[in-house]
């Protein structure tokens, strides 16, 4: 994704069915808005380039099956009707959706794998009502748990200033996770103008991308990966030092741990599915030779009474 601000021309269409329609949303771009100056945002671009998909009977014209913040770029999946949106919804919901983004980092991450582990909650301080905060600290209401899984990429320096790429896979998904989560471990992703109190103001852009979605929708899981817009051909301005992990190769190993589970979940449903259908077999048997001594039973007593 080029350095340039967005347009409503620029809208890069990563996947597009009957269903669902997934775009590479640009950085500092609101989803949709009801402020009258805010001319470009993806909605609006969605209008520009699919007017005919547009349903009238919602507000903005389309159903957006998630959520990315203004200054995150990356995968953004859209419904185009209302049963896609309710499928797509349940997966959310029930936390089957894997998500993967990319970052660059102030400083040089010295855990390679760790899972961030903190609650969140809204910030109710004086003038910072806009932002989340993490258990414990002034002014956090209502914090929830929160987990995230940081794997670093690369070791470089931006703009002459140490800073680590790394993958985030967030567990949960409250709001600002991936920001207040790294700001939290002293390491804020590069171009947080939020979260930096308005310091880090240098780069074009925050530095974090939506670098990989899949929804398991049935009969087939919508996957879609994005390019990777941290690199130097994009921004001269990043420079690698060293390399830790192939990202091709991480995002397969997220890939596949996931579907490992999805094995496992499934033949434990399938497990459960046998025994329940053995107990309701074994229970009718038991009907049946319940039924049939029943049946011997008034034979024998009618016998007897003839005998009698």
């Amino acid at each position: 994704m080029a350095t340039e601000p967005a347009s409503l021309e620029s809208l890069k269409v990563l996947h597009q069915s009957d269903d669902y329609i997934v775009v590479d949303k640009h950085w500092d771009i609101r989803i949709d808005s009801k402020m009258w100056y805010e001319k470009v945002t993806v909605q609006a671009q969605l209008r520009k380039h699919f007017p005919e998909l547009a349903d009238p009977n919602t507000y903005y014209g389309f159903r957006f099956c998630h959520q990315l913040d203004f200054s995150t770029s990356g995968a953004l999946c859209v419904a185009l009707n209302k049963a896609a949106a309710g499928q797509a919804y349940r997966c959310f919901k029930d936390r089957t959706v894997t998500k993967a983004y990319i970052a660059l980092l102030r400083g040089w991450v010295k855990v390679e794998t760790q899972t961030l582990d903190f609650s969140i909650g809204k910030n109710s301080s004086e003038g910072k009502t806009h932002m989340m905060c993490i258990e414990g600290s002034e002014g956090c209401e209502n914090p929830k748990p929160c987990q995230t899984e940081l794997t670093v990429l690369e070791y470089g320096l931006y703009d002459g200033e140490p800073a680590t790429k790394v993958l985030l896979k967030p567990l949960t998904g409250r709001t600002h996770q991936l920001r207040v989560h790294c700001s939290a471990i002293g390491h804020p992703i590069v171009g947080d103008f939020t979260y930096s109190l308005g310091s880090d103001d240098t780069p074009y852009r925050m530095m974090l991308h939506a670098y990989l979605l899949r929804i398991p929708l049935p009969p087939q899981p919508l996957l879609v990966s994005t390019t990777d817009p941290f690199v130097t051909a994009v921004d001269p301005k990043w420079q690698p030092e060293r390399c830790v992990r192939n990202l091709e190769e991480t995002v397969a190993a997220v890939l596949d741990l996931r579907l490992s589970e999805e094995r496992k979940l499934e033949e434990e449903k399938q497990c459960a599915l046998r025994e329940k259908n053995k107990k309701s077999l074994r229970g009718k048997r038991n009907d049946e030779e319940e039924e049939a001594q029943a049946t011997q039973c008034q034979e024998w007593l009618n016998q007897w009474g003839g005998d009698l």
